[in-house]
């Protein structure tokens, strides 16, 4: 079996015909080029639903999640799919295989006690110090997806108007509320010096730069998450994703309606926004339990 050709078409496919997000992209292409690799004997016309059922219990027996599990079963569905129709086999093998059942996934939180300790951990004096805060500021102030903090445009950015524009999933644009902390942030970010660096033309409308001119990296931001969470001796499993799943927690705690923040992060549905209702339920909920009369 030509691994590389097939996982390159099929990659072509996901980008162009399916316009799947690039994070869906590239996690299920690493997906299918490890199941491939297990069957390079096999066409993908030889490849049988015990196959399949075999390297799913194999991988399993690795310890991953019931979520990862789900990821590659829906990667394989995909991948067999678009074999159909490109003729390479006449059936979908993982018709019959069934996703694991996930319970609703409840996101860690920070207090704002913690997210106030991260941003205070930050040494404003280093080179670094003045984007690293406005980062942060940035995550959580406008609960932005790492990706829209790694791709925010200064162009895009209206500090005295107090706004972002942000390109979100599906290329759509919306309109998130910038408070008055994360301007001056970004304010003194541009100001200071630590943005002096000269970027390639095409790169000079990017907001946050790394020491070599070019736009941040998600792993960059996500790496200094981490560092600053350990800094301010968080103890918690942290990513740039809980400084949003935080935010809309706060957002919801003290009043606001569910269907502003819902436009402000971006969700498509109303159901994934909930989620957030049910993580501020969990918190009373345990504390009535704590309390309760009949507690053994």
């Amino acid at each position: 079996m030509d691994c590389k050709r097939i996982l390159k078409d099929y990659t072509y496919y996901m980008k162009l015909e399916r316009g799947m997000s690039p994070n869906t992209v590239a996690s299920y292409s690493s997906d299918i080029g490890k199941f491939l690799s297990s069957f390079e004997e096999k066409s993908i016309a030889e490849i049988s639903s015990d196959d399949i059922t075999g390297y799913l219990a194999s991988v399993n027996k690795k310890g991953i999640s019931g979520r990862s599990q789900a990821r590659l079963i829906s990667a394989l569905k995909s991948f067999f799919k678009w074999s159909v129709l490109e003729g390479e086999r006449k059936d979908n093998p993982c018709d019959k295989i069934d996703s694991p059942k996930l319970g609703r996934y409840l996101p860690s939180v920070l207090s704002i006690e913690e997210v106030e300790a991260i941003l205070d951990s930050v040494d404003l004096k280093s080179p670094t110090g003045p984007r690293d805060r406005a980062i942060l500021e940035v995550l959580y102030g406008c609960g932005l997806r790492v990706s829209e903090a790694a791709g925010l445009l200064i162009s895009k950015v209206w500090l005295e108007e107090g706004f972002v524009s942000i390109v979100g999933k599906g290329d759509k644009e919306r309109l998130v509320p910038l408070g008055e902390v994360a301007a001056d942030c970004i304010k003194n970010y541009l100001e200071g010096g630590t943005r002096a660096i000269p970027a390639s033309p095409e790169y000079e409308d990017y907001l946050f730069l790394s020491k070599l001119g070019k736009p941040l990296s998600r792993v960059s931001i996500f790496n200094l998450v981490k560092n600053q969470a350990m800094a301010a001796g968080i103890q918690k499993e942290i990513s740039p994703h809980t400084f949003r799943h935080s935010f809309a927690t706060h957002l919801i705690e003290n009043g606001a309606d569910l269907r502003i923040v819902q436009e402000m992060l971006g969700h498509e549905s109303i159901l994934t926004t909930e989620i957030y209702t049910h993580v501020e339920t969990s918190a009373w909920q345990k504390a009535i339990l704590d309390h309760h009369p009949r507690k053994n």
